[in-house]
């Protein structure tokens, strides 16, 4: 990466880290806690994109995961009485072990069947959790009791945004390194990468694993933050936010996730009103990204950037031609 391209991924970091940091000083409690709601989605469409955007794997149980460290968390810390942060722990390194072990039954499953397979999994997740009503109370939801005495939305805030930063940070970084380029050479060509000598098995299981463990991490937290666990969490439509997240962002694009799951969840916000309609409006926007920018807003912001200030133009092209030649 060129020194003129590094500048303006730290300018940008270092705004977006600033404009966060401010956010609990300044803004209403019900903001801070529509924000902690946005990094947890952060969290969530991050860790997804790095599964299906960078090394190809179409899942469709990154919400189960999710769910799943939280049940998991929560139940370590109702049944056994064991620390809070030392069940996250625990639920972050099962669900690591679930998604190795999904990884692992799905391995030479492609495409469609390998996506109705992850479906079949979440939904039998789901239909677990609604019958052992005595262990996880159904329907009628799981009561977690709070990390902290106050019902105040600022220490999870920074919680959250302290997760989100390692994932992103975590994610960058392994995204250029070697290991990342073997993750998107498993993504372009399977078949390829694997006459060059990668282990394509490996690796996919890799990033079942990871981005299930990132999953797990965010799930518990944010049990410990609502305090009320259901199976509504893991209804499909959970799924279809954190793909729809993705894609507007820009599907297998660092910034991509960050920017659609602040899009969608504030957006969802702030129609709240609407229901389950609000997602009508969201599949019309997806319709349309990929008949048009199939790399979502990143790319639409990047085209209108080097439109209207000419150096950022040949700054986009060094930047398509330096991901060409990775």
């Amino acid at each position: 990466m060129r020194l003129q391209q590094r500048i303006w991924y730290v300018a940008l970091v270092a705004a977006a880290v600033g404009v966060a940091a401010a956010i609990p000083w300044r803004a209403s409690d019900y903001f801070v806690h529509v924000s902690v709601s946005v990094l947890y989605y952060v969290i969530l469409a991050s860790s997804w994109n790095l599964l299906a955007g960078y090394t190809g794997p179409f899942s469709l149980a990154h919400h189960a995961f999710a769910a799943f460290g939280g049940y998991t968390a929560a139940l370590l810390v109702l049944r056994l009485a064991v620390p809070s942060i030392a069940a996250i722990l625990v639920a972050a390194m099962l669900t690591a072990g679930v998604g190795l072990v999904l990884g692992f039954a799905t391995l030479r499953m492609r495409a469609i069947y390998l996506a109705i397979a992850t479906w079949a999994f979440a939904e039998t997740f789901r239909l677990v959790i609604v019958a052992a009503y005595p262990i996880t109370r159904g329907s009628v939801g799981l009561i977690v009791p709070p990390l902290f005495a106050t019902r105040d939305p600022r220490p999870y805030y920074w919680i959250f945004l302290a997760l989100s930063l390692l994932t992103l940070g975590a994610i960058w970084l392994l995204i250029r390194s070697r290991y990342g380029l073997y993750l998107q050479a498993v993504r372009d060509d399977e078949v390829r990468a694997e006459s060059l000598g990668i282990d394509t098995t490996r690796w996919k299981i890799f990033g079942f694993a990871l981005s299930s463990l990132l999953a797990g991490v965010a799930g518990a937290c944010y049990g410990f933050y609502v305090s009320v666990l259901s199976p509504e969490t893991i209804e499909f439509y959970e799924m279809g936010k954190i793909i729809v997240m993705v894609i507007i962002g820009g599907i297998g694009t660092f910034f991509g996730p960050v920017l659609g799951a602040l899009i969608v969840q504030g957006l969802s916000e702030y129609f709240r009103e609407f229901g389950q309609l609000r997602m009508l409006f969201f599949g019309v926007a997806v319709i349309i990204l990929m008949r048009t920018y199939r790399q979502g807003s990143v790319a639409l912001i990047r085209q209108l950037w080097a439109r209207f200030y000419p150096p950022a133009k040949r700054l986009a092209l060094r930047l398509r031609a330096s991901q060409r030649a990775n």
